[in-house]
C-alpha cells in the first residue's frame, strides 16, 4: 500500500495534470500542445479583456470534461488538449456574439459540451480520410450560436459590422494588422495581445511562430493587392485564417522543405479571398466565417498532398 506521503504526492500531482491537460487545449487552438504556450495564450486573452480569459477557460474546462466523462480519450487525445480547443473558442465566440451574462456562460456549458460530441463524430469520420478535424466542430457549434440566439448589439464583433476604407492603410495600421491577423484567432483586438499569441507561439516551436508571422505578413499583401477595405485589413478580419492555415500546413502536417513553404504560402494566400466570399455570404444572416475559411484550404491543400510527388508529401499523422 502506498505510505500517507505517497498519497499526498499523487493527489498533489492530479490537479497539476490537470491544469497542464487544459493549458494543451488552450494552446492547440494554434495547433500546439505546449502548456507554457498555452500560458501565454492565456495572458493574452486576459490582457485583451478579462472576460475573454474567464470564458475561454470555462469552453476550455467543459469541453475537455464532457470528452472525460464520454471516455474518448482515445490515443491520448485528452493529455494532447485535443478535446479542449474547440471548446475554448466556442466560448470566446459566445461571449463575444452575446456579451457577459448568467445566460451566455450557460450557452457555453451546453455548447462547449456538443463541441466534445462532434469531435468524437469528426474524430471517426475524418480519421479513414486521413484529414485533421481541426476547428470544424467549433465552426459548426459557433453557426448555431451566432444565428440562433438574438446577438447583443453591443457586442457584436467587428467582423458583422460593414467597413468601408477610402484611403490605403497607413504604416502602422499595416503593422496593427500584422499583429491583429494573429489575435484575431481568439477575437482579440489589441495589437498587443497578439504579439504575446505569437510569443506563445515562439516558445513552442520556432518554426511554428515564423509560420505565423510569414502567413499574417503574406495575408496583409494579399488584401492589399485585391484592394480589400484598408480598415478591416487592420483589424485583422481578413488574415488569421491565413495564419492558421500556414501554422498547419508549414509547421504542423507537412515536413519542413523549401517545397512545403512555398505550398503553405499559396494556401494561405488562397484563404484570404475564401474569407472575404465566406463573409458576404453568411453576413446577411448576422453570422460570421469563424475559421471555415482555415479549415477548409487545409483540408483541400492536405488532401491533395499525397498527388504532388515532391519532398515533404504525404503528410504527418493527422490529429
Amino acid at each position: 500500500m502506498p505510505t500517507a506521503g505517497q498519497a499526498v504526492r499523487t493527489m498533489g500531482r492530479r490537479p497539476i495534470a490537470a491544469w497542464r491537460t487544459h493549458l494543451h487545449g488552450i494552446a492547440q487552438v494554434a495547433l500546439s500542445a505546449n502548456p507554457w504556450t498555452g500560458l501565454l495564450f492565456l495572458a493574452a486573452l486576459f490582457a485583451d479583456d478579462w472576460r475573454l480569459g474567464v470564458y475561454g477557460v470555462l469552453g476550455t474546462l467543459v469541453s475537455t470534461g464532457a470528452a472525460a466523462a464520454l471516455r474518448t480519450d482515445w490515443d491520448g487525445r485528452l493529455s494532447q488538449g485535443l478535446e479542449g480547443y474547440c471548446g475554448c473558442l466556442v466560448g470566446i465566440a459566445t461571449l463575444v456574439r452575446l456579451g457577459a451574462s448568467g445566460r451566455t456562460a450557460l450557452l457555453v456549458v451546453l455548447a462547449a459540451a456538443v463541441c466534445s460530441i462532434l469531435t468524437a463524430a469528426a474524430v471517426r469520420l475524418l480519421g479513414p480520410l486521413g484529414l485533421p478535424v481541426l476547428t470544424a466542430p467549433y465552426c459548426l457549434v459557433a453557426a448555431v450560436m451566432a444565428i440562433a440566439p438574438p446577438s447583443n448589439a453591443a457586442a457584436t464583433p467587428a467582423s458583422a459590422t460593414a467597413h468601408a476604407a477610402a484611403t490605403g492603410p497607413s504604416m502602422a495600421d499595416l503593422g496593427h494588422a500584422f499583429c491583429d491577423n494573429i489575435g484575431q484567432v481568439f477575437f482579440l483586438e489589441k495589437w498587443y495581445a497578439g504579439l504575446i499569441v505569437l510569443v506563445g507561439l515562439l516558445v513552442s516551436s520556432r518554426r511554428a511562430a515564423v509560420a505565423a508571422a510569414c502567413g499574417s505578413a503574406v495575408a496583409v499583401l494579399t488584401a492589399r493587392a485585391i484592394g480589400l477595405p484598408a480598415d478591416r485589413i487592420a483589424e485583422g478580419l481578413y488574415g488569421y485564417n491565413a495564419v492558421l492555415v500556414a501554422i498547419a500546413l508549414a509547421a504542423t502536417f507537412l515536413a519542413p522543405t523549401p517545397w512545403t513553404a512555398g505550398y503553405a504560402v499559396l494556401a494561405a494566400v488562397a484563404s484570404v479571398p475564401l474569407t472575404t466570399a465566406w463573409t458576404a455570404v453568411v453576413q446577411p444572416s448576422g453570422g460570421s466565417p469563424f475559421t471555415w475559411p482555415f479549415v477548409v484550404t487545409t483540408w483541400l491543400f492536405l488532401a491533395a498532398a499525397p498527388a504532388m510527388d515532391r519532398p515533404g508529401m504525404p503528410y504527418e499523422k493527422a490529429k
